[in-house]
């Protein structure tokens, strides 16, 4: 369920809204600052930030995106001030990757570390 917060119109147009779009790779992270239609999308939002043109692989793929951590579809409503963040693909399963962890810890006698 998403909490509702208020539209704020952006200063320069009533009938626009401010977002930001993120995308964050291995080294970097890119942060661009858009102006949507009120009633924009989060697919509007991705398209405004110029970031799929600046990234193709971006555009190999189905786009999963975020807003504030959490998982929407690109068809998802937009509000003032909502960070868009693009995800990438994830290359080792996380579950996966801390059983593989723990069995190495185990293998060397180490005692697993404590979360």
């Amino acid at each position: 369920m998403r909490l509702s917060r208020a539209r704020v119109p952006s200063m320069a147009d009533p009938e626009k809204i401010a977002v930001r779009v993120v995308y964050a790779l291995p080294d970097r992270q890119l942060q661009v600052a858009v102006e949507v239609a009120v009633d924009a999308c989060v697919g509007d939002a991705v398209t405004g930030s110029g970031l799929m043109d600046r990234f193709p692989e971006l555009q190999a793929g189905v786009l999963t995106c975020a807003i504030f951590g959490r998982a929407v579809a690109l068809s998802d409503p937009l509000a003032a001030g909502d960070r868009v963040e693009i995800l990438r693909e994830l290359l080792v399963d996380p579950k996966e990757s801390r059983r593989q962890a723990a069995e190495l810890s185990r293998r060397r006698g180490a005692a697993p570390r404590k979360p």
